[in-house]
């Protein structure tokens, strides 16, 4: 696979850094957020995978860092089940092709994530829910 977002999932599972995590809400629940978009979907942005915490004013292991999803209006995507990657890159191949209207919102492009929970335990078919940052209106 190309791009950075694949090596970097890679080195999370494979060296288990979600067990470095302190205070992890739902332990194997992964998000994945995209944010500080350079301009939109084409341009460059910072990728971010960990998990959600109960606290975070903590000390962060060496590696680590925070994000804070920003409170913004969402629409929510849910998956048909299909196997990984083909079914986050359909998801956002079809989120790309959607129209301000279509998709429910002008997009905003500050944050935008992927909720990987139980449904994603089997690889050949995950489920998983997108969240998309639109303007408020």
């Amino acid at each position: 696979m190309k791009g950075n977002i694949f090596p970097c999932i890679q080195k999370y599972f494979h060296e288990a850094l979600f067990e470095k995590i302190p205070h992890r809400k739902e332990p194997g629940t992964t998000f994945c957020a995209y944010t500080n978009y350079e301009t939109d979907y084409r341009g460059s942005y910072t990728y971010f995978i960990g998990e959600e915490v109960v606290s975070w004013a903590c000390f962060l292991p060496e590696g680590l860092q925070k994000l804070v999803i920003p409170h913004q209006q969402y629409i929510k995507f849910t998956t048909n089940p299909a196997p990984m990657p083909d079914v986050v890159v359909n998801a956002w191949k079809e989120i790309w092709e959607m129209s301000s209207k279509q998709l429910g919102g002008k997009r905003c492009y500050k944050t935008d994530f992927e909720i990987y929970d139980k449904r994603a335990v089997d690889h050949q078919n995950i489920v998983l829910d997108l969240y998309i940052g639109i303007e408020s209106e």
